[in-house]
């Protein structure tokens, strides 16, 4: 069973206006997964004291391989999303997704897709933070459907795609995904636990999703609400229990 996890850290920013990296390594410790993707880290960034966050996290925890992507890079400060793995892990591909010419002030997304070898098979894991505006979700999502990310030919390798949609059930974002992807919480049914991962204290919007090709199952699938990630940023993390369909 592969688990994995999915965290909008908020570049390790608690709201007790703390910034702690390894608060976040204690909350991500406690569930325990083969595989996390984290959105918002700061690395080299003088407001969170220069700290490389991906790598500090890796570190706390004990994992050996640590893919990062900038979406936003200044001089040497970087802010994007990254991928760890406790196993052996290859970066297939990092880039930006498209945002809206028109208003060049957004802040820039991308995605991250690596490979995994785990439990003698491989998996392709692609994390991502969508925009803020509809209009822009929908072009990053079919950017990551079209032929430069996900829609290439059917391949062996099952893929599982994960992160910040910024988007909410029913929407017109999640159906494209769904229609290519199945949502964890889906397949887990009554093995599902809480779904809403914003805002953290409180939580009532579900805006961070697990999606997996079909020949994947959900063993089970919940939002982390212990009470230091309730403070540790204001997403909570979501963690999925995962295999191959028999």
């Amino acid at each position: 069973m592969l688990r994995v996890l999915t965290y909008n850290v908020r570049r390790c920013l608690g709201l007790d206006g703390d910034v702690s990296v390894p608060r976040i390594a204690s909350v991500i410790a406690s569930c325990r997964p083969d595989i996390i993707a984290l959105q918002e880290l700061d690395v080299r960034r003088a407001r969170s004291f220069g700290v490389d966050q991906a790598q500090e996290i890796a570190r706390e925890l004990d994992m050996k391989h640590v893919h990062f992507h900038p979406a936003l890079k200044v001089m040497e400060e970087e802010y994007g999303d990254a991928i760890i793995t406790a196993a052996p892990s290859c970066l297939i591909k990092a880039g930006p997704l498209p945002g809206m010419t028109r208003r060049p002030r957004l802040e820039p997304r991308g995605a991250l897709w690596v490979r995994i070898a785990f439990g003698g098979r491989s998996f392709d894991i692609v994390n991502t933070h969508l925009g803020l505006g509809p209009a822009e979700r929908r072009a990053q999502a079919a950017a990551l459907l079209g032929p430069a990310w996900l829609g290439t030919e059917a391949s062996e390798t099952p893929a599982i795609l994960l992160g910040d949609f910024n988007s909410l059930p029913g929407g017109r974002v999640y159906r494209r995904l769904s229609g290519r992807f199945r949502d964890a919480y889906r397949i887990a049914g009554r093995r599902a636990g809480p779904r809403c991962t914003f805002m953290s204290r409180l939580p009532m919007l579900r805006l961070d999703y697990i999606f997996v090709d079909r020949v994947l199952s959900v063993d089970r699938i919940e939002t982390v609400s212990t009470p230091l990630a309730r403070v540790a940023s204001d997403h909570l993390p979501l963690v999925a229990d995962i295999a191959v369909a028999n």
